[in-house]
């Protein structure tokens, strides 16, 4: 079982449990019944209360049923009204004075002027809302936990006697020698002991170029190895595991609250307090001024308790974690990992978004451009080479080899027959081509790997070959057939939609594009002017990336969108950092402030569009919350409002503002 995305009605296994601190109906501890009926318990017994409350309102119209309307009362003040009873006994027992102390002593007080409909009401009411904030809370959350795993969790030890065994990486400790298979992604970091392969860097670097690793090379978590098996000693220890990057994000999501919020939640408590200090001085002090009772309808102590109702912020504090956390949900949903709602207002307020190249707007896929020879040969020559590179390649799994194969395919070369077929893990393959004027030597790999077996003359033509071919930031690699030589160019792949979604980022939010790499100037701007960035700076190092995206943030406010190693220091000095999920490094995730899962760069437009859709709604729930505020608290102290209709504005507008927020929910 995935510990990461359990089902619905599936437990977690006793540690995964308390370390994702998810709710009670995955707790392993109780049965498959249990679980089924604990489900959303908090919003199945606020509905109960509801429809206990209005058969109790019906009944209390006929004498003969009156009394039994009261005891359903009873059920009503106990469904919705214990809960929040216990809650704020233990803040009161904490010394703390808060908006579910206020609403509780207001419900509560409501029995002893003879307002216990009204009571039951509230309670009602606020259980409803506290439980679609809480049920917000727990999809937020959900979505987060459930996504996929970005690392491996378990690695191959290889026993003192050769014998393996399968371990947790959080098992492993330093110094253990481990086996990575071809095609398996190195778990740990470690230092190769035996063997030698090419592994990609994709996911550390963005680069989805091989790299030889021989014995005594260090090879970083995260690496796939592409060739040959690797025996690596183990350098580093699971400490930060994926569970707990994820974990320690969806923290980090609930705690980095927007200014705003922040803000309210260090006055509620003052807010509060306020309010009922001015409660009880309404309610001694009236009688005293004006010509009325304490008790009664239109005394003193009811419109105090009226006021104390309506003046309550609950509709102002809960318009904004829903708000929030609806749009975090809905981010989530996408595979979008945002560390807080304060993400959110920083991204709507940028004007400028800064993209890195390679890995981000390409998709660090080879593809190969073209087949050269030197010297120059005729096309029957040049379709005869391409017709070995493909054999050859063929039995190949690394990048290199996809981009020749389908370089083949589109120009509908057959492979020719090769015998005595061997791969040289790292360097290249070799092999005999059988020739319709006779079996021949081939190989294809390395330029260094093919400048062994050439002359001096040939070798420095193919130098100079080289020199120019990396001069224009593309990749290489050397065909030999017998003593002719040609060379292969490959060229990074831009993203799918990649125009389309830039365009948008420019048309719908007006926001200043730019593009910023270390290749060189010829390679930056072809992929420049195919996508269509105005501005773009090449040729950068790490130091320069992170002068030119300060001044950037300070000047226009800077989404920078990254994904290497090199990106995390102008990820961390950008207003807003956003790092590609599955190509990213783990110091690019942690600089960043909002992890592309999926590596889905196409969603960008999608997402400015939620975070300034989600400060519309923000400013839209203010206005409704405090509307509801002025409009029934000043009129309760006048007698103007009724007990009921009090209850009726104040949660009326804290439902209001939940729903209004749950429209960040939609995509």
């Amino acid at each position: 079982m995935n510990p990461a995305a359990p089902s619905k009605h599936e437990p977690l296994v006793f540690e995964e449990y308390f370390e994702l601190g998810q709710k009670e109906t995955l707790s392993p501890f109780i049965t498959p019944e249990s679980r089924h009926w604990s489900k959303n318990i908090y919003l199945r017994s606020s509905v109960a209360a509801a429809i206990l409350l209005l058969c109790t309102f019906i009944l209390s119209f006929f004498p003969e049923t009156e009394s039994f309307s009261h005891v359903l009362l009873v059920a009503v003040y106990f469904l919705a009204g214990i809960p929040s009873l216990i809650e704020s006994i233990e803040d009161l027992l904490n010394f703390e004075i808060n908006i579910d102390v206020l609403m509780t002593v207001a419900a509560f007080s409501s029995i002893f002027i003879g307002s216990g409909m009204e009571g039951g009401l509230l309670l009602v009411l606020f259980s409803l809302s506290g439980s679609m904030e809480d049920a917000v809370r727990t999809k937020a959350k959900g979505a987060i936990s459930a996504l996929h795993k970005l690392s491996p969790t378990t690695a191959t030890i290889v026993r003192d006697d050769g014998t393996l065994i399968e371990r947790s990486v959080k098992e492993i400790s330093i110094g253990t020698p481990i086996l990575i298979k071809s095609g398996q992604i190195v778990p740990l970091d470690g230092k190769v002991i035996d063997g030698a392969s090419s592994v990609n860097l994709v996911h550390i670097t963005g680069e989805n170029f091989p790299i030889t690793k021989q014995i005594g090379d260090e090879v970083p978590a995260g690496a796939r190895n592409l060739e040959g098996a690797l025996t690596m000693q183990v350098l580093r220890t699971s400490a930060d595991s994926t569970m707990a990057r994820i974990i320690q994000l969806v923290t980090q999501a609930q705690e980095a609250r927007p200014r705003l919020q922040r803000w309210f939640d260090r006055v509620s408590t003052k807010y509060a307090l306020t309010i009922i200090i001015l409660s009880l001085f309404f309610a001694l002090a009236l009688p005293l001024f004006l010509t009325m009772p304490y008790f009664g309808v239109g005394g003193s102590v009811y419109r105090a308790l009226t006021f104390l109702i309506a003046a309550s912020p609950c509709a102002l504090i809960i318009a904004l974690p829903i708000a929030y956390l609806s749009a975090i949900s809905a981010c989530a949903k996408r595979g979008i990992l945002l560390k807080g709602g304060i993400v959110l207002d920083a991204l709507a307020g940028c004007r400028a978004m800064a993209f890195d190249k390679t890995g981000t707007l390409t998709t660090g896929d080879l593809t190969c451009s073209s087949l050269e020879a030197i010297p120059s040969a005729t096309s029957d020559e040049m379709d005869q080479a391409l017709a070995v590179a493909y054999a050859l390649e063929k039995n190949a799994v690394h990048p290199i080899a996809k981009a020749v194969l389908a370089y083949a395919e589109a120009n509908n070369v057959q492979a020719i027959r090769i015998t005595n077929f061997k791969a040289i893990p790292g360097f290249g393959l070799e092999g005999v081509a059988a020739f319709p004027e006779g079996d021949t030597k081939v190989y294809i790999g390395q330029p260094d790997y093919i400048l062994e077996k050439l002359p001096s003359g040939r070798k420095e033509a193919l130098k100079l070959k080289m020199e120019e071919i990396r001069e224009k930031g593309e990749l290489l690699s050397v065909l030999l057939i017998a003593d002719r030589v040609f060379t292969l160019r490959f060229r990074d792949t831009v993203r799918p939609k990649m125009r389309s979604t830039l365009d948008a980022l420019k048309q719908n939010w007006k926001l200043i594009l730019v593009m910023l790499t270390g290749d060189h100037e010829n390679s930056a701007r072809r992929i420049a002017e195919e996508l269509g960035f105005e501005t773009y700076r090449a040729d950068l190092r790490p130091e320069d990336k992170l002068t030119y995206v300060s001044e950037l943030a300070h000047k226009h406010g800077l989404v920078m969108v990254g994904d290497g190693i090199n990106d995390a220091p102008a990820l961390a000095r950008a207003t807003v950092g956003i790092c590609m999920g599955k190509v990213g490094t783990t110091a690019a995730m942690d600089a960043s402030d909002i992890v592309l899962l999926q590596d889905n760069i196409e969603l960008t437009d999608w997402l400015v569009g939620k975070a300034v859709k989600t400060q519309n709604i923000v400013r839209q729930n203010l206005f409704i919350a405090t509307l509801a505020i002025f409009v029934a608290s000043i009129p309760a102290i006048a007698g103007m409002v009724p007990l009921w209709l009090a209850v009726i504005l104040h949660e009326g507008g804290t439902v209001l503002v939940g729903l209004n927020a749950l429209r960040l929910l939609r995509d």
